[in-house]
């Protein structure tokens, strides 16, 4: 459906022809619209996936340099 609105159809089609609302239809828009970083373009699931890692990570280096 993200791909169907960008090539022009609108959100009131897509609820027409699909059944979802137009709220969970905008959302998915929102997640899949790319975001430049550091001139590396990233969708809010990539940067979502990013922020776990790096809290994982962050908590790892944590408990190792209480360690050491």
């Amino acid at each position: 459906m993200v791909k169907l609105h960008q090539e022009g159809r609108s959100l009131k089609s897509l609820v027409e022809e699909f059944g979802p609302s137009k709220d969970s239809i905008a959302i998915w828009l929102k997640q899949a619209t790319p975001i430049m970083i550091k001139g590396q373009s990233k969708t809010l699931k990539d940067v979502k996936q990013l922020d776990k890692r790096l809290a994982i990570l962050e908590e790892e280096n944590e408990i190792l340099s209480r360690i050491a």
